[in-house]
């Protein structure tokens, strides 16, 4: 699908020519299942076991049916391609060695009791939290880009704002949870969004204010630490980055790859426009949740808030809006052209939700879903076109 790109809106500052590139890494949270049963099983301590020695980009999460792999920062959409495909590879065979597989759906289309991984952390996080923190199975993709500082990165973070819930809308993966359909697009956000920080945020204006800011929702002693500020996006607290967390993770990995170049995009538009002193959408913190409420309930099936008059629109006018706002952030010609071109295909044949459906609607059951993306997992050239639902 060709996408008819809007004129870059006014107030956009054109990149630099010799910038130097941003370096963009991805962290993905894949679903642990059965391999005979598809069902979500709970290894993960078990797969670390065997893969720390040959896998040190996994990583343990909340719950023992899922597994995080951590991507190096990189600078090219070729290896960003080659990194996200060869870490789910990774941990698909660790995976495998426990008799299971690592599948990328942002929840678990099946019925499964999630099990806690214990650490203090997490067992006084399921103590104050209760269901909450009882259900958190949900996988999500962050996308970390370099910033220069946390002056700059604050700067970022007040201008992305409003193109956030085109990301969440581009990447849902999540229809399905304990074995029915939801009616949301992205249900991981609903789930997720039930933690006390999580979603919008109001712009913030300056480090310092970003600092003192959260310090007062520590101060107020619902959170239990810094790790807790769950917002959309934010400023990483272990590296230099600006680390965008709204999207699910996505089932085709040059999907992922494109959107997080996109990423990469925003923010570097944004930057450029806060050293030019550009001032902020004061978009209202509310309408945030609505648009991003709107991506979850949707995806790109019906319409979309326009990120820049805030009202209804077709979800590949606001795709459009957002490709022409991040035009001078693309490394190179090239880059634009291919981000295009993939989120064209996602408009054309679906986001992983829409794919996840025609899985179930063929298949006929939840398990049909899980198959279906496994088949995907194995043949990623093959990810562009339809899922194949026949059983294996």
């Amino acid at each position: 699908m060709t996408i008819p790109l809007a004129a870059p809106e006014r107030g956009v500052v054109p990149a630099q020519p010799g910038r130097p590139v941003r370096t963009v890494g991805v962290e993905e949270e894949l679903l642990l299942v059965d391999a005979q049963t598809l069902v979500p099983t709970p290894v993960a301590q078990a797969l670390m076991g065997r893969a720390a020695a040959v896998a040190p980009g996994l990583e343990l999460e909340v719950k023992r049916e899922q597994i995080e792999v951590v991507g190096p920062p990189l600078s090219t959409l070729d290896g960003l391609r080659a990194s996200i495909v060869a870490g789910r590879g990774a941990a698909d065979a660790a995976a495998r060695s426990v008799g299971a597989r690592a599948v990328p759906l942002a929840t678990a289309p099946v019925p499964c009791t999630p099990h806690l991984v214990s650490t203090p952390r997490y067992d006084q996080m399921q103590r104050h939290f209760g269901l909450t923190m009882d259900e958190q199975l949900t996988c999500g993709f962050h996308v970390h880009v370099a910033v220069d500082g946390a002056e700059e990165g604050v700067g970022v973070l007040d201008r992305i704002r409003p193109w956030l819930p085109v990301l969440l809308a581009l990447s849902a993966n999540s229809p399905f949870w304990q074995g029915r359909d939801t009616g949301f697009a992205s249900y991981r956000y609903q789930a997720w969004g039930r933690w006390p920080t999580a979603g919008p945020y109001d712009p913030f204006g300056s480090a310092a204010a970003y600092r003192d800011g959260i310090r007062r929702l520590l101060d107020a002693n619902v959170l239990l630490d810094p790790g807790m500020v769950y917002f959309d996006a934010r400023l990483s607290d272990h590296a230099p980055t600006v680390e965008v967390r709204i999207a699910d993770v996505c089932l085709d990995p040059e999907d992922a790859a494109a959107l997080a170049v996109a990423v990469r995009s925003l923010v570097t538009v944004s930057a450029a426009a806060w050293a030019a002193g550009e001032e902020i959408d004061p978009v209202p913190t509310g309408l945030l949740r609505l648009a991003s409420w709107r991506a979850s309930r949707s995806g790109l099936d019906e319409d979309l808030v326009h990120p820049l008059t805030g009202h209804p629109c077709p979800a590949s006018e606001a795709v459009s809006a957002l490709l022409a706002h991040i035009d001078a952030g693309f490394a190179d010609p090239a880059e634009r052209t291919a981000v295009v071109a993939a989120f064209g295909e996602i408009l054309h044949r679906g986001n992983g939700a829409r794919r996840q459906r025609s899985a179930h609607e063929q298949g006929g059951s939840c398990a049909d879903v899980v198959a279906a993306a496994l088949r995907a997992m194995d043949a990623p050239g093959a990810a562009t076109s339809e899922v194949d639902t026949t059983t294996s």
